[in-house]
């Protein structure tokens, strides 16, 4: 249970300094930015209070210190966190070398010696901003799980959906530049792929968890939560801005068309699709052929990948059977193991 206590303490920042006047005016400072400050003396102790203190995301570590400098405790944090922690360095203002060995070991941002107090403010608010991304995608994946539960899913359907996302569209990065995708692309379309069937919420019981075959009406009430799913995320869009809800909304409406023109709601044909939408529907069909559902066994995946090669091959852009083909072991391996690594 969550305490009240817990829900009104300030988050925590850990600070490493081991000069004791620097300690404590930066002590103040950050204080006054609304954290509680967790102090240590050198790297050692520092690295002991990160792993006391989970809660804390937040660390500013000087750089060199003794026993253990803070190089050492930045290239410790990114090998052992659980969750992202936000490093800021403070170093010399002419030591180029150090900063970029910092950067080059994990650290976040920086500032220089000797230290504004506006600056640092600054430089601790970007650190917020960044976590909090972090926290509204976590926040993404809860939503979409409760949608999944609802529909019968799991989230290990999800899990698995959103790293058949980033294989696929990774490889089409690498071998196909042409289609403008980036790496931080690419982690966006796994991300955001978990929302894509977000729209069920608005179709009845009896049609979301009929065991039989639908009717012909059913079907097509069913194929609305393509719609659904996209005016829910065109709606926050439209009052954030956020180009990440704007992707997932483009997967969610367009993630049931088929590269021959056959697919829902709009029947777009080949280019017309959606890149991010192609990817989904590729990773969808091969997580529900190698599923078990009330109506049928799960499929190896052997024989799930030539049902999509060739039983359904004109439904997919042929640049994304290509890439299938080339990782289709390493989706086997998702498969078989839980091997989740894109994010």
């Amino acid at each position: 249970m969550v305490s009240l206590d817990a829900l009104k303490s300030r988050p925590k920042v850990l600070l490493l300094e081991d000069e004791p006047t620097q300690r404590h005016l930066l002590t103040r400072q950050i204080e006054r930015q609304g954290y509680h400050v967790i102090a240590a003396e050198n790297g050692r102790i520092g690295i002991a209070l990160w792993q006391e203190n989970p809660e804390v995301r937040i660390v500013v570590t000087d750089l060199l210190m003794p026993d253990i400098d803070g190089f050492a405790v930045v290239e410790h944090i990114r090998q052992n966190e659980a969750h992202y922690t936000y490093i800021l360095v403070l170093t010399a203002m002419d030591d180029h070398n150090a900063l970029l060995q910092a950067l080059s070991l994990g650290a976040d941002d920086y500032v220089c010696k000797p230290i504004l107090k506006e600056e640092l403010a600054l430089r601790l608010q970007g650190g917020a901003r960044l976590l909090r991304l972090e926290g509204l995608d976590d926040l993404v994946f809860a939503l979409a799980e409760m949608s999944a539960y609802r529909s019968g899913e799991t989230g290990s359907h999800l899990k698995r959906v959103r790293e058949y996302c980033f294989l696929l569209a990774d490889d089409l990065r690498i071998h196909h530049p042409e289609l403008g995708l980036t790496k931080s692309l690419v982690a966006d379309i796994a991300s955001v792929s978990v929302l894509h069937d977000i729209g069920k919420v608005g179709i009845p019981d009896y049609v979301l968890h009929k065991p039989g075959r639908l009717t012909k009406d059913e079907f097509k009430l069913m194929q609305t939560h393509t719609t659904i799913s996209g005016k829910i995320l065109m709606d926050l869009y439209r009052k954030n801005g956020s180009n990440y809800l704007l992707l997932g909304c483009e997967i969610a409406i367009a993630h049931h068309e088929k590269w021959d023109g056959s697919g829902y709601p709009y029947g777009l044909i080949a280019d017309e699709i959606p890149v991010s939408a192609r990817v989904m529907a590729l990773a969808d069909v091969f997580d529900a052929l190698t599923s078990r559902r009330c109506y049928k066994d799960a499929f190896s995946c052997k024989k799930a990948k030539d049902i999509i090669t060739q039983e359904m091959a004109n439904q997919f852009d042929p640049m994304l059977l290509a890439s299938f083909l080339r990782i289709a072991d390493k989706m086997e391996d998702v498969l078989k193991d839980n091997h989740f690594t894109s994010l």
